[in-house]
């Protein structure tokens, strides 16, 4: 399947569009990593706000202060998560034990 073929004009308006997304998920991952935000508080936004819902969990996991790669990798694990699953693609179970897993 061809992508269809943009006009410079909308090529234009879709890297704008692209680059304020870019942008506002960088201030929420940025919310994350200075405590302002939970992962909770992600979670319960999930299902009303398109940025949140496509933010991926790993990225907000290793936004949290005092956990890295390998600690993220190791809390996705244990609540069953893949590394590429987004927070709106999270299952009631999923989400029950990732906030189990960060408290622990």
């Amino acid at each position: 399947m061809a992508l269809p073929t943009m006009t410079a004009e909308q090529r234009t308006e879709a890297l704008a569009k692209a680059a304020a997304v870019r942008k506002a998920r960088s201030e929420l991952i940025g919310k994350v990593k200075d405590g302002k935000v939970t992962v909770a508080d992600l979670l319960k936004k999930a299902d009303s706000d398109d940025l949140v819902k496509k933010t991926k969990v790993a990225a907000v996991i290793k936004a949290l202060p005092g956990v890295g790669p390998v600690k993220a990798a190791k809390l996705m694990d244990q609540a069953e998560i893949p590394e590429d699953r987004r927070i709106g693609g999270l299952g009631a179970r999923q989400r029950a034990a990732l906030l189990d897993a960060l408290e622990a």
